[in-house]
């Protein structure tokens, strides 16, 4: 089992910016691909952005331009930084990891999963 933990989630006003991390294992860092999903109730989970093993970065259409991810070696954590936020990105934010790959990011489905962030943008 592998444990992601994310911290940053909150509330602000349209237009601003937010910072999500996920924290995990040596291992999983080093070997597998991680990134972001995102959950509205009453819809399937929608897939963000990730960094493959080799170190690509993918973004879904949704949020190119607007998110970026970064990480830290040291401290084995993947940021999602999130700017010029809008209502409609009101959701539950989920950390994820995959020991095959995330390959296509648009149908990326996750293996291991983070517990939420709940980040609430108002307008």
């Amino acid at each position: 089992q592998v444990q992601l933990v994310e911290s940053g989630g909150g509330s602000v006003q349209a237009g601003e910016s937010l910072r999500l991390s996920c924290a995990t294992s040596e291992y999983a860092f080093r070997h597998y691909c991680i990134g972001w999903f995102r959950q509205v109730p009453g819809k399937q989970r929608e897939p963000l952005a990730a960094i493959e093993k080799d170190g690509t970065t993918k973004y879904t259409s949704a949020v190119k331009g607007r998110f970026t991810l970064s990480k830290d070696n040291a401290k084995n954590t993947q940021y999602l930084q999130m700017n010029s936020l809008k209502p409609e990105d009101t959701a539950t934010y989920y950390c994820a990891a995959d020991p095959w790959g995330c390959k296509e990011i648009d149908t990326w489905v996750g293996v291991y999963w983070g517990q939420g962030a709940r980040v609430t943008v108002s307008s």
